[in-house]
């Protein structure tokens, strides 16, 4: 049977448990028990209905929940159960002093007094006038219990449920049966049991309730709050549906033609603008479906333009790579030309390891998989960063590159996510650098009303007005004809924009064509106070003289050789310092260095190693050396890769294949300190 209700469960629980409820969606188990017309037995078609089910449903409304329905064909199998915490709520069942030690109860939605039931022709008009006679009952029923508990004059005798029961009366076996009052009702008429009736009603009453573990906190404070906000009238249009009732047949009364009538009309009337309606929806969508298909159709035309220049931008490097170190290894290839092509090599597969980062990252950032990450940022530093990363870039196409950094020393510390800042102005900088010929690629900073404002103004080929609109899609760059005549998959902007607007910023820019162009990057400004720290003279030492006296002790956590011998040789080769290296090829042994060395001063901790991986050695060695410091340096360098590597004690990380121009600041970083300490105690 199906019964509509009022959706008056608006705002009835909390956040807490909302959600819970969110978590525990399709976990909450309820007991059914389909013996019990009309409450709740199983129909014709083998489904379970009744007055309560319609009321469980009411309860999922008002809850959210999808109740995991059980059905028990055994009552005392499921007091068992409910004993041992199987199931987390029973839909109906009588609340008595025992079953109150494990259950909470809510919700009485009414009310039947037991009855007793005997055959017509005996008269009773009381329970004192079951002394000495056969009364039988449900087995563990509420009435068993109470009965047990209240009337042990009463000889009680117990069958499988209320049907088996009337039945035994019914043959004589015995004398009377004790059940709700609109059970006893239903079954009467329903199993044509014409000799009994109900002879006399008790003082007790059968009030089922729903009831709850005790043990389940969250539960049943939903539970309460649910079964607390049906309306009495929600209630009563339960319970009207299914309770027995006498009606007097419609057709033989007048107002059933005249009603009859109005509603053929009215359906009539319905049918027609019904059917104008869905003339209209049809037409509605099949408009949508073809903009659907439009743009589907130019999604796919991008994506097989995106995937075709993909191959063209890896196999561009990679030729680069594959054709200059053969031409290395060829013996009739000068000595002279090595350094060129040793030097072209590089480029490739700096050129190689973008375009990879660049499908990864706007995949992630399509797929939602990105995570702010905030932290305390020194902003001058990283531009500075960005300065000794591009200078020489700039200066191999003889291009003006230069900072206008108007924000002072001590406001330069924000909160801010520090790699999707740097990702965000690597990205313009590329841009700017790539399609400028001649002239300058300037960057301006400042504050203003609370943001942080960096203009990159380049003095380029400029952008077309009818591309404007389009530059910051995925994958539309790849039509462009500019495109054509330079490298790159042309994500750098979309990449940008998304970035920015993790950040609660916005990406804007002015383009005229063949004069230039300006990028400005604003994101809402944090800054981090510091109490000014004045040096003290007497104890001042310069880097200088730091760097000729003291040997720094590096430890390469790496399993690689290839890798330790590119690493170990880019150290020695580094001036201004001067290196002791040690090297562990597997986690372990880096733990047990660190532990038996007290002069390492750092440690470039591969993440993926035999025996004992990076993350572990790092959780090790911090609880041996807290104020060591470990840089990770490994080619797993997504966001959750950077977050697990902090997460695990690292003090920052660098991506392979290493770049030597981002070693040397995290050298100059972590070594300076230790070196300075060391100082101290000579």
């Amino acid at each position: 049977m199906n019964t509509y209700y009022s959706c008056s469960n608006a705002t009835i629980l909390s956040d807490t448990e909302a959600a819970w409820v969110s978590k525990n969606k399709n976990k909450v188990t309820v007991a059914l028990f389909p013996y019990y017309k009309p409450y709740q037995f199983v129909d014709d078609n083998q489904k379970v209905d009744g007055v309560l089910i319609d009321y469980l449903d009411l309860l999922e409304q008002k809850t959210g929940l999808n109740f995991i329905k059980k059905r028990y064909a055994n009552w005392e199998e499921l007091l068992n159960d409910a004993r041992s915490n199987k199931i987390d709520l029973i839909l109906e069942i009588q609340e008595t002093s025992n079953r109150k030690n494990y259950l909470n109860f809510y919700s009485k939605l009414f009310t039947s007094d037991y009855v007793i039931v005997t055959k017509k022709d005996n008269i009773v008009v009381r329970l004192t006038d079951l002394q000495n006679k056969s009364v039988v009952v449900p087995k563990d029923y509420g009435i068993y219990e109470i009965l047990k508990e209240k009337e042990k004059r009463i000889n009680i005798t117990t069958a499988l449920d209320d049907i088996t029961c009337l039945h035994k009366v019914s043959t004589g076996e015995h004398f009377a049966y004790i059940g709700p009052k609109a059970v006893a009702n239903y079954l009467i008429k329903s199993e044509n049991l014409e000799n009994l009736s109900i002879t006399a009603k008790t003082k007790y009453t059968y009030t089922p309730s729903v009831a709850v573990q005790k043990n389940q906190k969250m539960l049943n404070q939903i539970i309460d709050k649910a079964t607390g906000s049906i309306l009495d009238k929600e209630k009563q249009t339960i319970i009207d549906n299914w309770l027995y009732h006498t009606f007097v047949p419609l057709y033989k009364q007048a107002r059933f033609w005249v009603a009859l009538s109005t509603v053929i009309l009215s359906l009539m009337i319905i049918v027609l603008l019904l059917n104008r309606y869905l003339k209209f929806l049809v037409k509605q969508k099949t408009k949508e479906l073809m903009i659907a298909k439009d743009k589907a159709e130019e999604s796919n035309r991008l994506k097989t333009a995106f995937i075709h220049n993909i191959s063209h931008e890896v196999r561009t490097p990679m030729n680069g790579i594959i054709g200059f170190s053969e031409l290395i290894n060829d013996p009739e290839t000068p000595k002279e030309d090595y350094e060129e092509y040793a030097k072209i090599i590089a480029s490739s597969g700096y050129q190689l390891i973008n375009i990879i980062d660049d499908i990864i990252e706007i995949s992630q950032l399509q797929t939602n998989q990105i995570i702010v990450q905030e932290e305390e940022v020194n902003f001058n530093e990283l531009l500075q960063q960005l300065n000794d990363l591009y200078k020489d870039k700039a200066l191999e196409k003889d291009i003006v590159f230069r900072i206008r950094n108007t924000i002072p020393s001590q406001h330069g510390f924000i909160f801010a996510d520090r790699a999707k800042i740097y990702k965000i102005l690597q990205r313009l900088i590329d841009n700017a650098i790539k399609f400028t010929h001649k002239g300058l690629v300037e960057i301006t900073t400042k504050i203003k009303d609370d943001f942080l404002m960096v203009m990159i103004k380049d003095s380029g080929i400029g952008i077309k007005k009818e591309d404007q609109d389009l530059i910051f899609n995925d994958f539309s760059q790849s039509e462009k004809e500019v495109t054509k005549s330079y490298d790159g998959l042309g994500l750098g902007l979309s990449i940008a924009q998304k970035y920015a607007a993790y950040l609660n910023g916005k990406i804007s820019f002015i383009s005229r064509p063949n004069i230039g162009s300006t990028f400005t990057l604003c994101i809402p400004y944090h800054p981090v106070i510091h109490a000014q720290i004045y040096a003290d003279p007497t104890n001042s030492i310069t880097s200088e003289a730091i760097n000729n006296d003291l040997k720094q002790v590096i430890l390469i956590a790496e399993d690689g050789n290839t890798n330790f011998i590119y690493l170990k040789t880019i150290l020695l080769k580094m001036k201004g310092y001067k290196f002791v290296i040690y090297r562990a090829e597997n986690g372990k042994k880096a733990v047990e260095l660190c532990k038996n060395n007290p002069n390492i001063d750092l440690v470039l901790m591969d993440i993926r190693m035999p025996i004992m991986d990076g993350y572990a050695a790092t959780k090790k060695i911090k609880k041996i050396r807290p104020g060591l410091p470990v840089v990770a340096q490994t080619a797993y360098s997504t966001e959750e890769d950077i977050r697990k590597a902090l997460a695990s004690g690292c003090d920052d990380l660098i991506a392979k294949p290493i770049d030597k121009r981002l070693l040397k600041p995290i050298l100059q970083k972590y070594t300076t300190s230790a070196k300075f300490k060391k100082s101290k105690t000579i």
